[in-house]
């Protein structure tokens, strides 16, 4: 399967965070947690837009529309939140990193076509959905202090979990 080197550098990026905090180094802050989190939906609703104007796949279709109304719904979320609470969210090298690497991989699946477009964007989707799981429940909910925001977090783990098993699927009924 398909396992971009953004996600990893995405997975090596939030597991380095994780080693740096366990070195006591400085934590990150739930500003900088907001901002990676909402980078990482952004991300997937671009892909999804992308995946709708390429694939003429009914499932990678309709995969394709369920991501990009649940990332965006839960980016809405984030952004009442953070105007609730007062907070900013703050760019960081984390967030800076998966926007360039998400670019590039958006470059290579926009060179793809029918049914190898349709193969790489859902196996992208599954190594995604990896490594964010793996990032809110090993980093990002662990690191989080204010509860709200622990709490919209873990809500996500659980949609995206599903979106996992979701990607999984149709990335096996592909390969028929």
């Amino acid at each position: 399967m398909n396992k971009s080197l953004p996600i990893l550098i995405f997975a090596l990026g939030l597991g380095t965070l994780a080693g740096a905090q366990a070195r006591q180094a400085p934590a990150i802050n739930d500003a900088q947690i907001a901002h990676i989190a909402y980078t990482a939906g952004a991300i997937d609703v671009t892909a999804a837009t992308q995946a709708l104007a390429k694939s003429h796949n009914q499932a990678v279709l309709a995969f394709a529309q369920e991501m990009a109304r649940d990332h965006a719904a839960v980016n809405a979320q984030a952004l009442a939140l953070v105007k609730q609470l007062g907070v900013t969210p703050q760019d960081n090298a984390t967030s800076q990193s998966l926007s360039s690497d998400a670019a590039a991989e958006q470059d290579k699946l926009a060179a793809l076509s029918g049914a190898a477009y349709d193969r790489a964007y859902v196996a992208n989707e599954v190594a995604y959905h990896r490594a964010v799981n793996a990032a809110l429940s090993g980093t990002l909910i662990p690191s989080a202090r204010n509860a709200q925001l622990k709490s919209l977090l873990q809500t996500g783990l659980k949609l995206f979990q599903s979106h996992q098993m979701h990607a999984e699927h149709l990335a096996q009924s592909l390969l028929k």
